[in-house]
């Protein structure tokens, strides 16, 4: 019986990315939470960017600007903050204790390997996957 919980959880791991992924929900937790820096657009001019040591990017030319390939693992450290920026001030997001949380949606890196993690961070996620352009 064990391996076959190990099985299911390995299959449940492994499932499509964003399985839990509410676009809708990710662009609400944009407005409220990236939008004063990165712009309601998501093109990097919003109020607060001439402030910051380094002015945001162009959030909707993310996989573009990577070969078309949206860079998944490199998004999720700057929203989690593993992977910093200075122009912050502080781990990225300034709201970092509001996507922490239980880390319990799957979603497959481009390796092949899969990772958790919260529900909002997902839905973020979700949401800048949707912004991409094809410039």
């Amino acid at each position: 019986m064990r391996h076959v919980l190990a099985g299911l959880t390995l299959l449940a791991l492994t499932a499509a990315p964003l399985a839990a992924q509410d676009v809708d929900h990710g662009r609400a937790l944009f407005q409220t939470h990236c939008a004063t820096c990165h712009g309601a657009d998501a093109k990097g001019q919003g109020p607060l960017a001439g402030a910051l040591v380094l002015q945001p990017v162009d959030l909707t030319t993310l996989a573009s600007r990577h070969g078309g390939v949206f860079p998944l693992e490199r998004v999720l450290k700057r929203i989690d903050g593993t992977d910093p920026l200075v122009s912050h001030g502080s781990p990225m997001p300034v709201y970092g204790p509001y996507f922490e949380g239980v880390a319990n949606t799957a979603m497959k890196l481009p390796s092949g390997q899969p990772v958790l993690v919260s529900e909002p961070i997902a839905d973020l996620v979700g949401y800048l996957q949707s912004v991409q352009s094809a410039e």
